[in-house]
């Protein structure tokens, strides 16, 4: 295990309530759940990869899907376990490198989600490793169905900065981020020390990534919508209101002049022959 590798493991393994906490009831799971229902029905198998301590696999396992979740950090792994078990809900969990997913786990998926790894891999290489990984595990298409979906999430650097916005506004003058905000200013990507070992990406620079690879592309969009500055105070207003604001940023949210105001950028693509 490399140094990277170990600095991520090492802070899941840290914060495995707070990151299952993190997303709870937020703009940034309701619409990524909103866009998983388009497409994820009850009796699908699906692969969680890099889904951490299981919010998004414990949803779709309570829907009726069959899922196998699949994270680096096994307090992660053994988190989802006991949760699933106090639920009485299936769910098998693996332990392992995503880059390596494809040697650990057997089969293929109707869906596979890949959010997490794409935030923490460095190397462009060891990113399209892991998307390769994500695709042997995904069924193609045949004769008698389309090929199996991929939800793959990024970081945006505009992320980076809308956070400094919402949560640390005197980080604009620390020196550790200067790196940060050179790179945001240029249009570039920033790999290195962050939350914890991280990438964040130019929006621009997604597709590009994602046309490498064997996929349609069916959606490139923001999982927090437009939310992500007022999510605090949206999520404490009526229901009603909560629900027009989801609906609104539902509405917006594959919108490019909408992408920069989201934390995290999903693409779904779907397998090719």
């Amino acid at each position: 295990m490399n140094e990277n590798v170990r600095i991520v493991q090492d802070f899941y393994n840290g914060n495995v309530q707070g990151e299952y906490d993190r997303i709870a009831n937020r703009p940034e799971f309701l619409l990524t759940c909103r866009m998983l229902d388009r497409y994820v029905k009850p009796g699908d198998t699906v692969l969680d990869i890099g889904g951490g301590p299981g919010r998004y696999s414990l949803y779709l396992a309570e829907k009726g899907c069959e899922v196998t979740l699949f994270d680096l950090s096994p307090e992660n792994t053994n988190f989802a376990a006991e949760r699933a078990a106090e639920q009485g809900l299936p769910l098998r969990t693996v332990t392992g490198d995503a880059r390596e997913a494809d040697a650990l786990v057997s089969g293929q998926f109707d869906h596979v989600l890949l959010m997490g790894p794409l935030y923490h891999l460095l190397e462009e290489a060891d990113r399209v490793k892991a998307v390769n990984a994500a695709l042997r595990l995904l069924k193609p298409a045949d004769g008698r169905r389309p090929g199996g979906l991929l939800f793959a999430a990024f970081i945006s650097m505009g992320g980076g900065l809308v956070y400094m916005l919402k949560c640390e506004p005197s980080a604009v003058t620390w020196p550790d981020e200067e790196r940060f905000l050179k790179l945001l200013v240029e249009d570039r990507d920033f790999g290195g020390a962050a939350f914890t070992q991280a990438f964040f990406i130019n929006q621009n620079n997604i597709l590009p990534f994602m046309a490498r690879f064997p996929l349609e592309k069916l959606h490139l969009f923001g999982q927090e919508g437009v939310l992500t500055l007022n999510e605090d105070r949206i999520m404490a207003q009526p229901p009603e209101v909560v629900t027009a604001w989801l609906d609104l940023s539902e509405k917006l949210y594959e919108k490019e002049e909408y992408l920069s105001w989201a934390e995290h950028l999903m693409f779904v693509g779907r397998k090719k022959q």
